[in-house]
């Protein structure tokens, strides 16, 4: 079970479809830009743009819907920018009235190695608090935040409490192997952490808990170590413990304080080489599927 957003998560379905696994997606529902943001202006419904980043990365069926699904139109109109798959997810909301269906019956057409579920079932917003020129300051939406320059002390859900997805809720319970990371940490990763029920079913649940770092820094993380993502975890839900956290060898560079980092969290580190060769910003679906695996046998194993 993986949970995040964008394109951090769909690199860990990528890698984990390839397993002997029943995958399950819990996506977030705070994307306002883009396609998503124009869609959810207008419409009550949850952003469809990482749901559908989500169904894709787990999509093994016909190759050319698959790229009909993540086509976005050109030109200058009203309906450029727009990805098709993104205006197909909220039809199918519309019609079934129900998000959970929609996307079911979306990785149905798709031939989804899996299932995607929203962490929510409406649409949330993420507040910060960035420090900014010696000042801080509220900054409102997921893209904003995402592409903040200052540092970002704090973030926030609006609502405060929202419902959690009551799929996601139950998978949690039923997990073997719930996978946090790679992804934007404080719009992506850490919002799964802000709904309550949602926090509360991952803190008590049986499975195992696995993180996998990221490779690179992005605005939103300006300053933020590897060993800072992974006590920015136990800030927003102190009850939860980790089993692995997974890192790129050439990423994490010196591994102590990335180490000492996973102990405080009762986790053991594992350092391999799962970045793109030519792209080391980039997982590599195959070497991330190939350090999973490791990581899961030895648990069998232990």
């Amino acid at each position: 079970m993986a949970f995040g957003g964008g394109k951090g998560l769909a690199a860990s379905l990528r890698a984990l479809r390839t397993l002997d696994a029943e995958v399950t997606a819990v996506v977030t529902v705070a994307d306002d830009g883009g396609s998503s943001g124009r869609l959810r202006a207008t419409r009550p419904l949850v952003p469809p743009g990482d749901l559908r980043k989500a169904l894709i990365a787990l999509s093994d069926g016909d190759r050319e819907l698959r790229a009909v699904f993540g086509h976005r139109f050109a030109g200058e109109d009203e309906i450029a920018g727009h990805a098709v798959g993104n205006l197909m997810l909220v039809a199918l909301m519309e019609r079934f009235a129900d998000p959970v269906a929609a996307l079911d019956a979306a990785a149905a057409m798709l031939g989804a190695h899996g299932r995607v579920l929203p962490m929510a079932t409406e649409p949330l917003d993420i507040e910060a608090d960035v420090e900014l020129g010696g000042e801080t300051v509220v900054v409102r939406g997921q893209h904003h935040v995402a592409v903040s320059t200052g540092t970002v002390r704090h973030v926030r859900l609006a609502p405060a409490e929202p419902r959690a997805c009551a799929e996601a809720v139950e998978a949690v319970s039923r997990a073997d192997w719930l996978v946090f990371g790679p992804g934007s940490w404080y719009t992506s990763v850490i919002p799964h952490l802000l709904v309550p029920e949602l926090r509360r079913a991952i803190e008590a649940s049986p499975a195992r808990r696995i993180v996998v770092l990221n490779l690179s820094k992005e605005n939103e993380t300006a300053g933020l170590s590897l060993a800072g993502h992974l006590g920015a975890l136990a800030e927003y839900a102190p009850g939860l413990t980790i089993d692995v956290v997974l890192a790129d060898t050439q990423a994490t560079g010196e591994p102590d304080p990335v180490l000492r980092a996973a102990q405080s969290l009762g986790a053991r580190l594992l350092l391999a080489g799962v970045a793109e060769p030519d792209l080391p910003d980039r997982h590599d679906p195959a070497a991330l599927a190939a350090a999973l695996t490791t990581v899961i046998e030895q648990d069998e194993v232990g």
